[in-house]
């Protein structure tokens, strides 16, 4: 090996090396040295950039968390190692619903902006029953309190997994820096035309009372039911099915598939409403489906997503009766009559629906009994009631959803970056080309980053929507809730003539989306952000391609004309024994704490290094317990190693020089592994080797190497070369125990040491002086030996009397003789030609000569 010799110290081994508490140790040695400080001199071609996943903090991390975060670590010590600087931050994702439902479950209390700041307040000791209001700023102030809490826990959590992120570059996306950053990102988006606001249809969850975007969406089957009603039209009765009667009052329009020919007639004529006796349009568009129900629906405004699209196309009017509570509105739309509508007025949807099929049924406008049916329902992901539509003013940003030629720049953006696997590409694809709108940015919450937006008011007092008042960069950060607008007093907030802010936050993917700029420190330290942008890699889940991937990249298209990184590296999920995926909702989630005190931190990182990118990976304990046994094992082949006593001398033995020649093979594999992203494919190439040097090269050359002249200093010096490479090849891996038995005998950090180079022999790679086939070779023989014994049921340390070789290649054979000899225990040992692929040893033991 070309950089075997480390000069090391004399060995200081102990007597009894352990495993246990090494986290401890060397967690607390590493930040006292700054082993990974991120050295902010290099310039930007000697850095390798990570954009870390920052985890939600509410609550406690699972095993999923130590399994993806372990893949970016051995990114990060390999490219270490490799001599780059590594820009490796840390954050926390504290902003947002899943922290505001923490805080109301932990505290109980919920944020009502109409209650006055009390300075002395604290929570209850025990939360009762039913809620204590708070005001907006007590509520963002016991956020931030648990917040805090809850990221010590994680911090400790992760330095036990061994995390080598430079802890002084930690970020949180609610601190003043991010605000500023996500609000002057926003400002610029404004000041482009790529923000606006709009009052338009808006998914909203009536439980948590907000918005929410296309990428939060999931589908969920529901038992419904088929109603069959009739609407009045000029030639007869015209029969639609609907699952939402109650949205009768709502009805805009009925649609039909131009190429229909049972509504041929209809089209371009009107029929007026059961019950209401409204005029609608019947019209044509190629989203009716000829093959369901009656083949005609109605349109309402708004029942589901379709009804979106055929508002919009159609350029119908509105008759929004759905409210933000999830009850029908206390008047009904305007041209639709009181009654019947006051017996709606107020009631939840599902009791509106009950009663106007009573009112069907009693108008004679409802055919038959409704007809049970199973269909998926629009949900929040992490809601538990179907998201209603409802017209509301929202902030959105433009993301290839209603532009052609934007969708295309994001989709190219998309081929341009090396996807790792490379399939994963087409998950982002086909989310860009189903698009059904621009991305949807605002919420309607509390603890959040809040739009840099005033509004002015008219005379009347009614907000000035087209006319927003903003903030210069330099202000930034701002809270229009608590600070004036500029130019304005704050008496004169909510006044006729005043002003008023803006009250919704950003959705967390809005700041998420900008974690390179965050973690670079994007205008405020332009030095660190030029050295460190656009990044190297950007880790992640394969679930969040279509949130976090995809919005970043727009993101970086619209405010750099880049693309963020130019690696994305996608992990699998943790499934459950059963093959199921890991959820807290389910249920089945392991947390890591446990298992990093059983087993120890090395071993779970064993087990994450054993799945692959792209792949969903089932826990498995054996992996954890085969984790532990390898780091007992280079703990215990360390200690041989460095106890030997004697002088170390140039390698000339064949074996020991086969060694090493093998060793540079994997030196080889490995590194092209970790260049290609393939940490399963490297570890298993090391251990391989390992295991191969612990049970076969060390026996081979134990007694060589406790005794003395050449041929015992070219063992010792052997393995001590072989060990050096062997610590460094698993480093990245398993740093605790690498760190332990490399500061027996050598100075440093093994993170900080030069990652192994393959010696290139005087032809160039693979032509050193070692030749693999002759350890490969020995290790056979030495191997049929130990099966003979086995089979015999003697000691493998008991004597063979004689062993036969036979092949192709004595020569070959005899390279290893004196070895051979003395880990067999052999007494007569020849060697014969005989033709085959393979040698094949012949054994007679010495209790057979006897008897």
């Amino acid at each position: 090996m070309t950089d075997a010799d480390q000069n090391p110290r004399p060995a200081a081994v102990p007597d009894k090396p352990v495993l246990d508490g090494l986290e401890a140790v060397w967690s607390a040695r590493w930040e006292a040295d700054q082993v990974y400080r991120f050295d902010r001199a290099r310039p930007r071609a000697g850095v390798y950039s990570i954009d870390t996943p920052p985890p939600t903090v509410s609550g406690s991390l699972h095993v999923g968390h130590a399994f993806s975060f372990t893949h970016t670590d051995i990114v990060a010590r390999y490219r270490r190692m490799t001599g780059k600087a590594v820009f490796y931050p840390i954050g926390w994702d504290d902003n947002g619903l899943p922290t505001e439902r923490r805080v109301q479950n932990v505290y109980g209390v919920r944020c009502d902006p109409t209650v006055a700041y009390d300075p002395d307040f604290r929570p209850p000791e025990k939360p009762g029953k039913s809620e204590v209001p708070v005001s907006r700023r007590n509520f963002i102030a016991l956020c931030s309190e648990l917040t805090a809490v809850d990221e010590r826990a994680f911090e400790q959590m992760w330095r036990r997994v061994g995390l080598s992120v430079d802890w002084s570059l930690l970020y949180t996306t609610i601190s003043d820096s991010t605000r500023r950053v996500s609000q002057r990102a926003f400002l610029r988006n404004l000041a482009r035309g790529e923000a606006y606001r709009a009052d338009a249809p808006t998914l909203w969850d009536v439980t948590f009372q907000t918005a929410v975007a296309q990428a939060e969406l999931e589908d969920r089957e529901q038992a419904g039911a088929y109603h069959r009603i009739s609407f009045h039209g000029p030639d007869g009765p015209v029969w639609i099915d609907t699952t939402r009667p109650e949205l009768i009052p709502a009805c805009v329009a009925l649609v039909a598939h131009p190429d229909d020919p049972r509504y041929q007639g209809l089209f371009g004529r009107t029929v007026t409403t059961p019950l209401f006796g409204v005029e609608v349009p019947v019209l044509a568009h190629h989203l009716a489906e000829p093959d369901k129900g009656t083949g005609i629906a109605m349109v309402c405004t708004f029942g589901d997503l379709t009804d979106v699209t055929w508002w919009r196309e159609l350029d119908l009017p509105t008759r929004p009766v759905i409210g933000r509570n999830g009850r029908l509105l206390a008047s009904p739309p305007a041209g639709v009559p009181d009654a019947p509508y006051d017996e709606l007025a107020g009631k939840t949807v599902f009791s509106a629906r009950a009663r106007i099929v009573e009112l069907l049924t009693d108008s004679g406008d409802l055919s038959g009994p409704p007809r049970p049916v199973s269909r998926p329902v629009k949900f929040y992901e992490r809601g538990d009631r179907p998201l209603e539509i409802v017209t509301s003013g929202q902030w959105y940003l433009r993301n290839g959803g209603r532009d052609p030629a934007l969708r295309s720049s994001l989709l190219a953006a998309g081929r341009s970056l090396a996807w790792h696997p490379a399939h994963m590409r087409v998950r982002y694809e086909n989310w860009v080309e189903g698009l059904a709108g621009d991305w949807l940015i605002s919420r309607q919450r509390f603890f959040g980053v809040p739009f840099p937006v005033w509004y002015p008011l008219d005379d009347a007092g009614e907000p000035v929507y087209s006319a927003p008042i903003v903030p210069a960069e330099d202000a930034l950060p701002v809270d229009p809730a608590a600070e004036p607008a500029p130019g304005y007093a704050e008496a004169s907030r909510g006044a006729p003539g005043g002003f008023i802010g803006d009250p919704d936050v950003m959705d967390t993917w809005a700041t998420s989306s900008l974690t390179p700029q965050i973690a670079g420190r994007w205008g405020t330290d332009d030095d660190l952000f030029s050295r460190v942008f656009p990044m190297d890699l950007r880790p992640q889940s394969h679930e969040i391609i279509r949130t976090w991937l995809f919005a970043t990249v727009t993101r970086s298209h619209l405010e750099f004309g880049s693309l963020p990184w130019s690696d994305a590296a996608i992990s699998g999920w943790i499934l459950d024994p059963d093959r199921k995926k890991m959820s807290k909702s389910k249920g089945n989630v392991v947390t890591p704490v446990a298992l990093l005190e059983q087993y120890g931190s090395d071993a779970v990182r064993y087990w994450a290094a054993s799945g692959r990118y792209g792949v969903d990976t089932a826990f498995d304990p054996g992996q954890l317990k085969i984790g532990r046994r390898l780091g007992i094992k280079i703990l215990n082949a360390s200690k041989f190693v460095l106890s030997l006593e004697g002088p170390l001398s140039e390698v000339t033995s064949a074996v020991d020089l086969s060694l090493l020649a093998e060793l540079d093979d994997v030196v080889r594999s490995a590194t092209a592994a970790l260049d290609g992203f393939d940490h399963t494919g490297a570890l298993e190439a090391v251990e391989r080797f390992f295991w191969m040097f612990c049970d076969d090269y060390l026996e081979l050359v134990k007694a060589r190497a406790y005794g003395s002249g050449p041929g015992a200093g070219s063992a010792r010096g052997a393995l001590r070369s072989a060990l050096g490479v062997l610590l460094r090849l698993f480093a990245p891996f398993l740093p605790f125990v690498t760190e332990e038995a490399w500061s027996w005998w050598q100075e440093g950090s093994v993170h900080r040491a030069p990652w192994p180079a393959a010696d290139p022999g005087p032809d160039g790679p693979g032509s050193g002086s070692g030749d693999p086939a002759v350890l490969r070779a020995a290790a056979a023989v030495l191997g049929q030996v130990r099966k003979a014994k086995t089979a015999a049921q003697v000691s493998i340390r008991s004597e063979a009397a004689r062993v036969v070789v036979r092949g192709t290649d004595p020569d070959t054979a005899r390279a290893f003789e004196a070895d051979l000899r003395a880990a067999g225990n052999i007494a007569r040992l020849t060697f014969a030609y005989a033709p085959g692929d393979s040698l094949t040893a012949e054994v007679t033991l010495a209790e057979a000569v006897t008897s």
